[in-house]
């Protein structure tokens, strides 16, 4: 693979027999509320023959767990994206950890027929889910699809008594997503509910992912492109899988999103809207031209970030500077394999 120093300049001789990334861009986008803790993304945008790749693993994760990242950002830069068997792709609107009245305002403005809720936010409790939940009901109507997504935090007991109450209160749930850390607790929360299940955490963040097929531990799996290790990679757990599939974004700019895109446009069979509508949570992109979602659904495409907005976007140069760190820790990993 290609080496870099900080000021993102390249070996010629180098270049001649490793992918040749021609382009390094740290950037940092603003969100417009807090979701999962975060108020911000931050990553590194490359360029290669293909076009741009993103790298942006979240800050907890460590260099074995990112090199996936950069696996996934050199793949999007030097091959071109699978073909795609449709032109835009239907997505999901995100609800965080907002009021009740907010819930329904941001399901009521994005047009999609399909939300996920954030459910079992710290701070919060199951009232205050259920509230948020009901009022996306209201919003939906009775024919749109309710999902919620609890991000590991319950146990098998709390999950089972949450899912009925939240059943309820959504008029039927479409799935729930990852109520608990572990591949075995959802095997046993699934044969106590009813409500499908969907793995998203304990599949992207296992050693290996392919470990979720023949394990019955959930009806529905979440796939995203980054963690994953690229469009291809995503594919094999896919097909290992067996299970229907919701491709989901990891929080990336349109740039990263568009892997997830492609990832989504490429599959034979879509049931399921796809998490990939997230361009809308951020303050400004890297493109004047992000992939928003129009009408509930997201366009099939290559994103060329714009010069002007990634200078608009560069974090200051102690940050660049750790970004790009991490980059190269990310890289002596997969070196090391």
């Amino acid at each position: 693979m290609t080496t870099w120093d900080h000021g993102a300049h390249h070996d010629q001789e180098e270049e001649q027999v490793q992918v040749p990334i021609c382009d390094l861009r740290p950037f940092r986008l603003p969100m417009r509320r807090r979701f999962r803790g975060t108020t911000e993304r931050q990553g590194v945008l490359l360029r290669g023959p293909a076009g741009w790749g993103e790298f942006s693993p979240f800050p907890e994760y460590g260099p074995a767990y990112a090199a996936r990242w950069l696996l996934a950002a050199q793949e999007a830069a030097s091959e071109p994206f699978p073909p795609p068997r449709r032109a835009w792709v239907p997505v999901n609107v995100t609800v965080p950890a907002v009021d009740a009245a907010t819930a329904y305002r941001l399901v009521r403005e994005s047009g999609c027929a399909t939300a996920k809720v954030k459910v079992a936010e710290s701070g919060q409790d199951l009232a205050d889910d259920v509230e948020r939940v009901a009022a996306v009901r209201d919003a939906l109507g009775p024919d749109g699809a309710v999902r919620v997504d609890a991000n590991a935090a319950w146990d098998v007991e709390t999950a089972v008594l949450a899912i009925a109450r939240l059943d309820v209160a959504a008029q039927g749930l479409e799935y729930v997503e990852q109520p608990c850390r572990t591949l075995a607790e959802l095997g046993e929360v699934r044969r106590r509910v009813t409500v499908p299940l969907a793995a998203d955490e304990s599949v992207r963040t296992a050693d290996d992912p392919l470990r979720i097929a023949g394990l019955d531990a959930a009806d529905v799996v979440v796939v995203k492109v980054q963690p994953l290790g690229g469009v291809r990679r995503a594919l094999e757990v896919i097909d290992a899988a067996g299970l229907p599939v919701v491709v989901s974004s990891a929080l990336e700019s349109s740039v990263g999103l568009a892997a997830g895109v492609a990832l989504a446009a490429a599959l034979e069979h879509l049931p399921h809207a796809c998490g990939l509508g997230t361009a809308a949570m951020f303050v400004g992109d890297v493109t004047p031209t992000p992939l928003t979602p129009v009408g509930g659904q997201v366009e099939v495409r290559r994103v060329e970030p714009d010069a002007a907005l990634l200078d608009q976007q560069a974090p200051d140069p102690d940050t660049a500077d750790e970004l790009l760190t991490r980059m190269g820790l990310a890289a002596a990993e997969l070196e090391g394999r």
